[in-house]
């Protein structure tokens, strides 16, 4: 069975932030994820995990102006040093959050810089990230993200992130695999799983069109949740989803497909 995990960037919107830790627990979750920490002091955190039993799986790594439309930086050579100066601090919130996957995202191609230098910087950067973070245990994810909802994101497909998990060549870097991205960048979704699960670290869904939970698209869920029992998957699934027509009613296909 999946270990789900309740997204509270994209879940329980309609109340503020540190309520969403109750509001995951009363529905029934015991694992959690989100974009990031870093408006919130990681004791406040720690706490608000504790009390409701929660354990979170995830978040991201510091990713330049979130509201000025930065999605990653780490592949901008002219953001090297902000990149590297996030490091420690994510780190710190990882070991105070009990968190052992960080997720970093590349950003966007840089307007005027040659992509190979772009893929270079990602891929030097990464390397750097990750020996951090593996001299404290933790695990470091690589995502592609699809260019219709982020134009201009660097990594679109997962052959591309792949390639940068080769070239920085850490044995604790892996991939961030979504199911949403990747349907719609490129489809194949139990083939990928199927050729590349070793190197999955972290699984995120939504169904496609529309972003929702599973049931409203395309996307054969049951089928992919069987198969990755079958396959042994043993990381978590996060819930990054947009709920329609709220949180708490869009939890039904849980149920439904037999969780």
């Amino acid at each position: 069975m999946p270990a789900f995990a309740a997204n509270l960037t994209m879940l329980f919107t309609e109340v503020p932030f540190l309520e969403r830790f109750a509001l995951a627990k009363e529905a029934g979750f015991r694992f959690v994820e989100y974009l990031f920490p870093y408006d919130f002091d990681p004791a406040e955190l720690r706490g608000q995990l504790d009390q409701h039993g929660l354990r979170q799986v995830l978040f991201n790594l510091p990713s330049g102006n979130w509201g000025q439309g930065d999605r990653g930086i780490a592949a901008d050579p002219a953001r090297v040093a902000e990149f590297r100066a996030g490091i420690p601090k994510a780190v710190e919130y990882a070991l105070a959050l009990g968190v052992g996957n960080l997720n970093c995202l590349a950003g966007k191609r840089v307007a005027g810089v040659d992509e190979a230098l772009q893929l270079g910087t990602l891929a030097e950067n990464l390397q750097f990230a990750a020996r951090l973070l593996g001299a404290k245990g933790l695990r470091l994810m690589v995502e592609a993200c699809n260019h219709f909802d982020i134009p201009g994101f660097l990594l679109n497909r997962t052959d591309q992130a792949l390639a940068i998990l080769e070239a920085a060549g850490e044995p604790n870097l892996f991939l961030q695999y979504d199911v949403y991205h990747a349907q719609r960048e490129e489809g194949e979704l139990t083939a990928t799983l199927r050729k590349h699960l070793p190197l999955i670290g972290h699984i995120q869904i939504a169904d496609n069109p529309g972003r929702h939970q599973p049931g409203t698209g395309e996307i054969n869920f049951p089928f992919l949740f069987q198969e990755l029992d079958r396959l042994g998957y043993a990381g978590h699934v996060g819930l990054e989803y947009i709920p329609t027509p709220d949180s708490r009613s869009s939890f039904g296909w849980i149920k439904a497909m037999g969780y």
